[in-house]
């Protein structure tokens, strides 16, 4: 396949976008799209392990909505493993990882999350490479191109 051909297979999307969380029940979350960005990072608190059932999971509190502090949602999920991420900044942290449905531009699709306090930056959500890959242009100049 060419480029032009795979060109075709992606959409366009903003630096900036909306998407929905389905599996932990929550929409509408402002997310960052990151190209320099391995992997999906989700904004959590009080983040604890749990095993139920013979099988790790994880829960954990958010804040769904930019730089608003309610609501705060409790979610829980099974915990896939944990990963070691190093930020911008070069450290490095072990984060707990989990898998969820996300809907990006009417589109779903299953992705690996990982949870870590991001209090500190402006976007609750950060999509990496691993979700846009082969999927998605970036257009640096918009946002908001699949609607509010």
């Amino acid at each position: 396949m060419d480029r032009a051909d795979k060109d075709s297979l992606v959409r366009t999307i903003g630096w900036r976008e909306r998407i929905d969380l389905i599996d932990l029940n929550v929409s509408g979350v402002e997310a960052k799209i990151d190209t320099g960005a391995t992997s999906c990072a989700l904004h959590a608190f009080f983040i604890r392990e749990l095993d139920l059932d013979g099988e790790p999971h994880v829960e954990f509190t958010l804040h769904p909505n930019r730089n608003a502090h309610h609501p705060e949602v409790l979610c829980r999920a099974p915990m896939v493993g944990e990963r070691i991420v190093r930020s911008s900044n070069g450290s490095e942290e072990e984060r707990p990882v989990i898998t969820t449905r996300i809907r990006l531009g009417g589109e779903v699709h299953e992705i690996e999350l990982t949870l870590t306090n991001r209090e500190a930056m402006e976007y609750r959500m950060l999509i990496g490479r691993d979700l846009l890959r082969g999927r998605y242009l970036v257009d640096a100049d918009a946002s908001y191109i699949c609607g509010q």
